[in-house]
């Protein structure tokens, strides 16, 4: 499983949670922009890549473009613009030893690829993970108040039909502290009738109102997939005390028998409380996605916590990389080595055999992802 000295682990990986890449080329600013989940231009005498990212950059991509480990970011940059984004894009994926990935297509980005670009940039399977909110706002600009309410299960149902997942965003539209049960008839149509009443007076059909998004999130139930909901760190419109996964306790109680898997997703800075929900009930999982990248050299505590006590079969690995191929790279190589690290600490610990590590870290690195999601060869 590990080597002496730099130890990885040599497995293939599902990348149950991701956004793709951008294949422009892209000038400095754009790329610090992407290196960050902050909204706003960075202030004078600030960088986004004098960061735990971007030392990350500098170790692990430098030396797939072929640079010394540890090159300095200019350098870096200078090397990504000669070879081009493509390249540098099919360089970085490929050196990720990624199987499958699982692509939520709900982000509005032009840049993006469709799933079949990905997978000939990336030399991989790549599966779609709906995004429940996407397919509201689409839905509801070419309809009514009263026909988005009866047709939006239906539409929800058709348009996965060749996914293998949804995702709730409702984690920073609104946030966790919301009813368990599902809404009424009556309270789904209230609330559309004043979401297009706003919509003819600011133009946008952006679903905010927790009713509606409590519809979305049942009717995404409905179809029989595994959940995913952004938890913790994440976009800069999250508050982040309303997105403690723990706040969804009375969710997964009502939930418990309906058959149907919730993926918690990055978890930061709540990792043990998605560990204690993931062992607590019998259909949460978790990651630590996101932070795999943007800890840098920390990424291998928030891997020890996710570890501390959920079950091993019902932890994931995900990178929720966007835009930046170096999210990707960086992320799968930051997770084999922390994780190689953790497994040779327990071994040399002797709270687990060689064999116990590969086992757990194969579970981890692909087989819980096939399992939840049914992926076949």
């Amino acid at each position: 499983m590990t080597n002496t000295g730099s130890r990885r682990i040599d497995l293939p990986l599902v990348d149950h949670h991701c956004h793709g890449v951008v294949e422009a080329e892209l000038t400095e600013g754009e790329f610090r922009s992407l290196a960050t989940e902050s909204d706003w231009p960075a202030p004078a005498g600030t960088d986004s890549l004098d960061s735990p990212f971007g030392l990350a950059v500098r170790r692990f991509c430098a030396p797939v473009l072929g640079l010394d480990p540890l090159a300095t970011v200019d350098e870096y940059l200078a090397r990504r613009r000669s070879i081009g984004a493509a390249e540098a894009n099919r360089l970085l994926l490929r050196s990720t030893g990624t199987s499958d990935y699982l692509l939520d297509t709900g982000i509005r980005d032009d840049r993006l690829p469709d799933p079949d670009a990905m997978a000939v940039r990336a030399g991989a399977r790549v599966r779609e993970i709906v995004r429940i909110e996407r397919v509201a706002e689409d839905l509801a600009s070419v309809s009514t108040a009263a026909g988005f309410v009866a047709k939006f299960a239906e539409t929800l149902a058709a348009r996965t039909r060749a996914a293998v997942g949804v995702k709730s965003i409702i984690a920073y539209r609104h946030g966790f502290d919301i009813p368990a049960e599902r809404p009424s008839g009556r309270e789904v149509l209230q609330a559309a009738d004043e979401w297009f009443r706003t919509a003819e007076e600011t133009g946008s059909f952006r679903v905010t109102d927790p009713v509606l998004l409590r519809f979305g999130l049942w009717s995404g139930i409905d179809t029989g997939l595994p959940v995913q909901l952004h938890t913790g760190y994440g976009d800069s419109d999250v508050q982040l005390f309303r997105s403690d996964p723990s706040r969804l306790s009375p969710l997964f109680h009502a939930t418990r028998s309906l058959g149907v898997d919730f993926m918690l997703l990055h978890c930061y800075p709540f990792i043990r409380e998605a560990g204690i929900l993931a062992q607590v009930f019998p259909h949460v999982y978790l990651d630590v996605g996101l932070v795999s990248h943007y800890l840098g050299p920390s990424a291998g505590t928030s891997i020890r916590q996710a570890l501390e006590i959920a079950p091993f079969s019902k932890i994931l690995y995900s990178s929720d990389s966007y835009g930046l191929a170096e999210h990707y790279a960086v992320s799968a190589a930051n997770w084999r080595t922390s994780f190689a690290a953790l497994m040779d600490d327990w071994i040399a610990s002797r709270w687990a055999t060689a064999d116990d590590a590969e086992r757990i870290a194969a579970m981890i690195a692909s087989e819980n992802a096939k399992r939840v999601y049914t992926l076949n060869p």
